[in-house]
């Protein structure tokens, strides 16, 4: 489990990763992204 935690850290400290983070961030300040992503989690969760 500890070789995959560090797995992730790497690749997010890596250039695409940092890309992938900061695509991710700008999607999450969009209300309108908020409101699709919060209807899939509900979509999700359910099943």
């Amino acid at each position: 489990m500890s070789q995959l935690i560090s797995r992730i850290r790497k690749f997010g400290r890596s250039p695409q990763g940092r890309r992938l983070i900061d695509s991710a961030r700008r999607a999450a300040t969009d209300p309108r992204r908020r409101t699709q992503s919060r209807s899939l989690l509900g979509r999700l969760r359910r099943h």
